[in-house]
């Protein structure tokens, strides 16, 4: 789950050298903590939350396979 949400933000941002990702694990829920650049927040977050929205909309799907609910963060570094 952690390496595709890498790849899904690596591909948005265009400073891939800061993208720092925190996970922490509680019995059936897993959170996450996507820290990029400040210039490339909006990117991520995109016009209305549209972005971050899809972003959190497929790791969930991941995790509901995985029986896992999934909540993701974003901030910028």
């Amino acid at each position: 789950m952690e390496e595709i949400l890498r790849m899904i933000v690596e591909g948005i941002v265009s400073d891939k050298e800061k993208i720092s990702i925190e996970k922490e694990e509680k019995e059936d829920t897993v959170s996450f903590k996507v820290k990029v650049a400040k210039e490339d927040m909006g990117r991520v977050i995109g016009k209305n939350g549209k972005i971050a929205n899809s972003i959190r909309s497929i790791i969930k799907a991941i995790g509901t396979k995985e029986k896992k609910n999934v909540v993701i963060g974003f901030e910028e570094l």
